[in-house]
């Protein structure tokens, strides 16, 4: 990573306010965290509200040239991350009700599940159309027709045998679960062949590997819905070497990365990090802007502007500065709950 400096009215950059924390050990200060979080979710989600309709589809979404990354992929996201905002934050709360209307504009955009079907039809050979609807069905929201056809779609040689890297596939393992069928293969097995189930060096941990680990974690425990998916191994490492990995994020501007790696911290089985939490949260919050949006990398611009950065640069940052934050607020109030989902129905391999 290349390092960006962040400056704060102090003149010290990230690093150092992050340091002097307890990001890399030390002790934090106690409820920093706390202190932070609802201001931060609260103002996150009130910029994706206020968005939402940069996140519409356009009316050619089904035509071939159409860009998947620039309309579906961020459109999935929202369904995504808003489902699970609303499924950790507290019914009757402002951002309980925001997160659930984002999930409900996501799915009329997506016409109630028809276009992921006629997307299903004209490419039944890829997985997208079927991670995006696993997103709604773990909500609850359903499509007769589309899970008519992905059945035997689903149950297909070409199916179990798609090519693609370890953490991918357990993110589709995960859509499987979602939608409620037979998994193609044993989680555990995949689980076994990513960067993080390697236990590989944390020395060698960069943006790539630091993705693939994040989306590891989110695939593994079903967005933080179940902790106690996290194999006792993993667990352990991820608590030794979170706040370093943090820290190197932090002095180096990656504001995305940060937020997915503190949504990691909070996914964990049983107690929170909480120094981990302590140190990084009140920089990631003053790295927000006022409107309430996150720059993926970079230093934080001061410009009052109601649009401070592109819509592309900061919608994804911000969704996950929110997602993170209900996790963290969770993690931090009620230590180990989950909401109750069953585990899935998975296929045991030898």
């Amino acid at each position: 990573m290349t390092t960006t400096a962040t400056q704060d009215p102090q003149d010290r950059p990230a690093r150092e306010r992050a340091s002097s924390s307890g990001v890399s050990g030390a002790s934090g200060t106690s409820g920093a965290a706390l202190a932070a979080l609802p201001g931060v979710l609260s103002s996150a989600l009130a910029w994706t509200v206020a968005h939402r309709t940069r996140f519409a589809l356009p009316d050619d979404v089904l035509e071939p040239h159409t860009q998947v990354n620039a309309t579906l992929k961020p459109l999935g996201e929202l369904a995504q991350l808003g489902s699970t905002i609303r499924r950790t934050t507290a019914p009757g709360t402002p951002e309980h009700e925001r997160a659930g209307d984002l999930v409900t504009y996501a799915w009329e955009q997506v016409h109630e599940g028809a276009l992921l079907l006629e997307l299903l039809r004209a490419e039944p050979f890829a997985a997208y159309p079927y991670e995006i609807y696993a997103a709604f069905a773990g909500y609850g929201l359903r499509h007769e027709g589309f899970e008519a056809l992905a059945r035997p779609l689903t149950a297909t040689r070409a199916w179990a045998h798609t090519e693609q890297h370890a953490n991918r596939q357990l993110g589709l393992v995960n859509s499987e679960r979602r939608v409620g069928v037979v998994t193609h293969t044993d989680a555990g097995g995949v689980l076994s062949r990513t960067w993080l189930g390697g236990l590989s060096e944390p020395w060698m941990f960069e943006g790539p590997s630091g993705y693939a680990l994040t989306h590891t974690v989110f695939h593994l425990t079903d967005w933080g819905r179940m902790p106690d998916r996290v194999p006792e191994k993993i667990d352990g490492y991820l608590r030794t070497w979170l706040p370093a990995w943090a820290d190197g994020c932090l002095e180096s501007g990656q504001w995305d990365l940060t937020g997915e790696l503190l949504a990691v911290a909070a996914s964990l089985p049983g107690p929170a990090p909480a120094e981990l939490l302590d140190a990084v949260w009140p920089v990631l919050a003053d790295v927000q802007h006022p409107t309430g949006c996150v720059p993926e990398t970079g230093a934080p611009v001061q410009d009052p502007a109601p649009d401070p950065y592109p819509f592309i640069d900061c919608y994804h940052s911000t969704l996950v500065t929110a997602f993170a934050a209900a996790l963290s607020l969770r993690s931090l109030r009620s230590p180990g709950q989950t909401d109750g989902s069953p585990p899935g129905r998975e296929r045991r391999t030898a």
